[in-house]
């Protein structure tokens, strides 16, 4: 009897990743087709000749949907749209006629004189509208396109811009907000920060990324910028015989598909930095997966090359020499947040202010820079926890100056939530966005507070409390204690409503945990918008009755019980 065998089919090739250096530059989707047609740093010209000229109506687009991005420029949300209709209306049919616009601060470096121009734009052609965000930079909301190269002469008249504070490029730079100042600065990173931006911010040999690309660099060892959620860190190192330098660690973010950065192992000199980034940013240009956008972060090529790879094509094809190598930095034994009143090395202060959830006005601003004035400084920082620090205050002054500020709803001394409190720009102006963050975190904050005040148990000397509009995690939600996730619920009423799904447990490094780790979900754990200080004040009280001394509220949650959760 004959016998037949079945034909072995030939393996399907793999698809291409859009990786340059492997697969060509032959855009692969029609997001890589808008780059590669026109460089989004040249869309200012027609922003400036035709568009500012003609008004909303004459704008491509491709321009106003791609290219706008690359110069600080999103369409914001129209005005009374649901949240339910964010995922079944188009971005046409979701976009008011009016832009955010994204002012870039690398490091978080203001002085009085940029901030009073902020606010004066944003009085002028904001709508008295401005954000703190916990990238350092200021948002505006309600600029109309024919008032966008004004805009920019006054930034640009007083040092400022917003090249790159969106789109596929290098954003804005995050730095310690005590870069300089601090007594127990290990290293200065003010001069990378500086170099780094001169070299590559509006560089076109670095604007066509595969997706957004983010940078922190800190010198303090309070490791005070998130380094572990940027695609680029570098953070404060002492080597056995090089002495300060930098820990390098890469392909850190959130979003949908949350991963936390790696260390390469590798120490970084100051005159190395800029090179160094040069080179992971050139990686990731060349290397970075480009056919499908919900993989085209770095950290998914880190995750399929491990760090041994990652760092020896660092060292090989892009720096031509190996990097020393480098023990993990000590666990910061302080607070990032650098909130409430600090000595600087000169003997003069620091103080760090919070405004509700980020929120503040161009009125705010412009009272703020004339009230640092008034107490002999002209300088501030903004910070990656949605607060900004008033620097060179005189010992004498700072009581006076506290209060002041307090009197412009700028608290020196915030409460246990209101301190760590951060949510992103929600349904309010945000196109992605399913429900409200900025009044519900601020409304339930005052709430929550209230009721605890006269607690008698166990609170965590920290709380971090951190609420978004969707998933794509602006306000870093799965490294908060308590982080809410922005969806519509069903409630008992059977009714959909605006909620959110609840993340405990999670936190970057610091002195409260150590490691970085993420929060857990519990299955079913939903909570809607108008129970979340019920909720918050319910599992706060669990916490304190049930955590072992000196245990912190991410500790304990990740061991408790889920009954103890919900």
């Amino acid at each position: 009897m004959t016998q037949t065998t079945t034909p072995v089919r030939p393996k399907r090739a793999a698809k291409p990743n859009g990786q340059w250096k492997v697969d060509g530059t032959t855009p692969l989707n029609a997001n890589e087709e808008m780059k590669a047609a026109d460089n989004g740093l040249n869309v200012r010209q027609r922003i400036e000749d035709i568009y500012s000229v003609q008004g909303f109506d004459s704008i491509d687009p491709d321009d106003l949907h791609g290219r706008f991005r690359w110069w600080g420029l999103y369409t914001q949300r129209a005005q009374g749209i649901p949240g339910g209709k964010t995922a079944t209306l188009s971005p046409e049919e979701l976009e008011d006629r009016y832009f955010m616009l994204r002012v870039r601060i690398d490091g978080g470096a203001l002085t009085t004189e940029q901030l009073r121009v902020i606010g004066q734009i944003s009085k002028d052609f904001a709508r008295d509208t401005a954000d703190l965000t916990d990238r350092q930079n200021v948002q505006l909301h309600w600029v109309d396109v024919v008032d966008v190269p004004e805009i920019w002469r006054r930034l640009e008249s007083v040092g400022l811009h917003t090249t790159e504070a969106c789109g596929d490029v290098p954003r804005v730079i995050l730095g310690s907000p005590v870069a300089g100042i601090a007594k127990d600065e290990i290293i200065d990173p003010t001069p990378v920060i500086a170099e780094i931006s001169r070299r590559y911010i509006g560089n076109p040999e670095f604007s066509n990324l595969p997706r957004k690309y983010k940078t922190a660099i800190t010198g303090h060892p309070s490791q005070d910028v998130v380094h572990e959620i940027n695609d680029f860190a570098l953070i404060a190192a002492i080597h056995p015989q090089l002495g300060p330098g930098y820990d390098l660690w890469v392909g850190g973010g959130l979003s949908a598909n949350p991963r936390l950065g790696e260390r390469l192992g590798a120490f970084v000199s100051q005159e190395q930095a800029a090179d160094v980034w040069e080179g992971v940013t050139s990686i990731f240009r060349d290397y970075g997966y480009r056919r499908l956008r919900n993989r085209a972060r770095l950290k998914f090529l880190l995750a399929d090359w491990g760090t041994e790879k990652f760092r020896q094509v660092l060292q090989d094809e892009y720096l031509g020499y190996a990097l020393p190598d480098c023990e993990l930095p000590a666990q910061p034994t302080s607070a990032g947040d650098h909130s409430g009143v600090h000595e600087q090395k000169d003997g003069r202060f620091y103080i760090g202010l919070t405004a509700p959830a980020g929120r503040v006005s161009g009125s705010t601003l412009v009272a703020l820079a004339d009230l640092v004035e008034a107490h002999g400084s002209t300088r501030l920082r903004t910070t990656p926890h949605q607060k900004i620090l008033a620097l060179d205050i005189a010992e004498n002054q700072v009581k006076e100056f506290v209060g002041a500020a307090r009197a412009l709803g700028l608290e020196a001394y915030p409460g246990l939530l209101k301190r760590s409190a951060i949510a992103c720009t929600g349904i309010e102006f945000c196109k992605l966005a399913i429900v409200d963050t900025k009044d519900t975190m601020i409304d339930a904050v005052a709430k929550i507070e209230e009721r605890l005040a006269d607690h008698q148990g166990k609170l965590p000397r920290a709380l971090a409390l951190h609420v978004n509009g969707c998933p794509n995690s602006c306000a870093r939600i799965q490294t908060a204690d308590l982080g809410f996730k922005g969806q519509l619920i069903t409630n008992e009423a059977g009714e959909q409503v605006p909620g959110f799904q609840v993340h405990l447990g999670g936190t970057l490094a610091g002195r409260e945990n150590g490691e970085a780790t993420m929060g857990r979900t519990v299955r079913g754990l939903k909570v809607a918008a108008d129970e979340l200080p019920d909720y918050v004040e319910r599992v706060v009280k669990n916490y304190s009755a049930s955590a072992d001394d000196g245990e912190s509220f991410a500790a304990w949650a990740h061991r408790a019980e889920e009954d103890e959760l919900k």
